[in-house]
Order: C-alpha cells, then sequence, then structure tokens
C-alpha cells in the first residue's frame, strides 16, 4: 500500500508515518518543512525506513496536484495545517491559505486524479466555537459539564469562532460535502488534544508538552485564564491505531465526521496537570495567570461513543501512563 502524509513531518504526521514504515507500506511525505520540529523529525525518520519526502507547500496547487497526479497514493493522512488559535488570530490569511485552501487542493487533485483515494483529515474540536452557552459547575480544580457528563458528541452546533476555527470549520466541511457531491472516501476527525514523542511543542501548540518541558526546566508556570479549563488527552499511539483502523474500515467510516480524545476518564485540567508533575517530579510550581485567550473553552471532552459503535476504535492508553511517557521522551530531547 502506498500511502501520502501531509504534513508527515509534524506531530501527527511523524508517528503515523512511522506506523506505515513499520507496516512496510510506502510512505510519501509532504511538507514544507517549516514548522519547529520537522527537521528533527526528518532525521528520525530517514533511520527507521526509507520515505520519499515531496518538500512542497499544501497551499500551491501544483505543488498538491503535482505530488497526488504522479504518485497516485492509495490512502491520504491528510495532517498539514497551521494548528494554533493565536497565529490564525496573528495572520488569518496564511491561516485561510493553509488550512482551508490547503484542504480544497488535497480534495480537487484527488477528486481528478485518484478519486478512490480515501482521504483522512485532522480536524479539530474547535468548529463547535466557544461553547459559552453550556453549563459550567466551577470545582476546586477544574470546570464540569453536567449536561454533557460522557462529553461532546457529534450533535452539538458547529460555530466557527476565530479564524482558526472558521478555517479547520470550513475544511471540515468541504470533506463532508465532497462525499457527498463526488462519492470521495473522506473521514474527518474533530480532535481534542493529542499529545507524545515527537511533537515539538510551544507556548501556543501542544499544551501537554510545552508544560512538561517547563515542568522539567522551572518551577514557574505561565497560563491564560484560571487553570480550571479542562481537556480530554489522547496519547500518540492511540490516534495512530485510530488512522490505521479507520482506514481498514473506510467503507464504514466514510463520509462522516468523528469527535476523538481520550474521553472523560481522560481529562485534565492546567492545575490537575501541574499536581500530577509536582508528585512525579518532586517540585512544587509558581502560577502565573494572564487573561483568558480569546475563544477558549472552558471544557473540551470528546464523546467518542459514535466511533466506538462504528468500528469498536477508544482509547487505550491512561494519561498517567502517557503523561510519563512524554515525560521521559522529553528529557531525552532536552
Amino acid at each position: 500500500m502506498k500511502i501520502l502524509i501531509t504534513g508527515g513531518l509534524g506531530f501527527l504526521g511523524s508517528n503515523l508515518a512511522h506506523e506505515n514504515l513499520k507496516r512496510g507500506h510506502e510512505t510519501i511525505i509532504m511538507d514544507n518543512l517549516s514548522r519547529d520540529g520537522t527537521n528533527s523529525n526528518l532525521a528520525w525518520l530517514e533511520q527507521q525506513g526509507n520515505i520519499t519526502l515531496e518538500k512542497k507547500d499544501i497551499r500551491v496547487w501544483y505543488d498538491v496536484q503535482n505530488v497526488i497526479q504522479s504518485h497516485k497514493p492509495d490512502a491520504i493522512f491528510h495532517a498539514a495545517g497551521q494548528v494554533t488559535m493565536t497565529r490564525s488570530i496573528a495572520n488569518p490569511r496564511l491561516d485561510f491559505e493553509t488550512n482551508a485552501l490547503g484542504t480544497f487542493n488535497v480534495l480537487e487533485a484527488v477528486r481528478q486524479h485518484k478519486p478512490e483515494c480515501p482521504v483522512l483529515f485532522s480536524s479539530t474540536n474547535k468548529v463547535y466555537g466557544d461553547l459559552e452557552y453550556v453549563k459550567y459547575e466551577e470545582k476546586e480544580t477544574r470546570y464540569l459539564t453536567p449536561d454533557y457528563s460522557n462529553g461532546f458528541d457529534e450533535t452539538i452546533p458547529l460555530d466557527f469562532h476565530s479564524p482558526y476555527g472558521c478555517s479547520k470549520g470550513c475544511a471540515d466541511q468541504y470533506l463532508l460535502d465532497y462525499h457527498r457531491i463526488y462519492d470521495l472516501r473522506t473521514v474527518v476527525f474533530r480532535h481534542s488534544s493529542m499529545y507524545g514523542s515527537r511533537q515539538f511543542a510551544t507556548f501556543d501548540q501542544g499544551w501537554v508538552g510545552w508544560f512538561i518541558q517547563q515542568a522539567l526546566k522551572a518551577n514557574e508556570m505561565e497560563i491564560h485564564g484560571n487553570g480550571k479549563q479542562v481537556r480530554d488527552v489522547l496519547y500518540a499511539d492511540d490516534m495512530v491505531r485510530l488512522y490505521f483502523d479507520s482506514l481498514d474500515n473506510i467503507e464504514k467510516c466514510q463520509g462522516n465526521a468523528y469527535n476523538i480524545g481520550g474521553g472523560m476518564e481522560n481529562s485534565l485540567s492546567l492545575l490537575e496537570l501541574f499536581a500530577f508533575l509536582e508528585q512525579k517530579l518532586g517540585k512544587s510550581f509558581i502560577v502565573k495567570k494572564n487573561p483568558w485567550r480569546e475563544s477558549d473553552q472552558k471544557v473540551f471532552v470528546a464523546d467518542n461513543t459514535k466511533i466506538n459503535k462504528v468500528m469498536g476504535w477508544k482509547p487505550e492508553v491512561s494519561k498517567e501512563k502517557g503523561l510519563l511517557e512524554l515525560i521521559k521522551w522529553s528529557k531525552e530531547i532536552m
């Protein structure tokens, strides 16, 4: 099998590429190497096996068309994208061109040159907006959502709030509509928080990895909000298994969007993460609080019921095990 991974040198993409190599599939990576860590991930992947690197830009139609036309992949994992809310606000044109136009380019190239090729897309929970209409209960270390005790499912209303939400939401809907109109074999994953090795986290992207890095280096944590905001965390091994299991079950999955995350049992607030790190690292942290970020959700926990019913997928790596693995990897690269 020949699999093309857009953004294949990022966090999600490099983990997918690694698994693809382990399975003995032909691995084609399309990436413009613009993000932190991509060169490191490239060097790591080249040690794992033979990859074909197409140093191209997802925003450029001829780049995308030429890659898909020349390689004619059997499947595409579409992980390329601008991934931070703050950068989308600072540069909404770049955000739109990367996420919305870039995804459109992929779909059009597939439609024209390999319409039977499945396209599995990494979307985001931000397509649901800030969720300010939800009833919250504020507890000592976290917010609760009593009306959504198992998390949020796919029936909650879409609300493209922020340039990032708009660009990813646009791409999300194009994937679904290209299935309806052109019968392309598309799948949308609306991810909550993902974490694990090969994620070179920054202050505005990859919060779990970022705070682990800070915890290893210093005793001060700088946050936005009060620290009680909650996300469910999904470890890299589970997210990789999701993509390959979905590809194996493409006839069942295609044409649908799925909320994907660690679930309520793997949910964490910032304060709870800090308490875990204090215990495991034997440190105490001073927390500096800044104003809330624009459109930051107080809680997002994915209800994985839909994907579980379709093909039986559910998270298997506990947050405790995953966090310890990420601490170990973060120490190795520091």
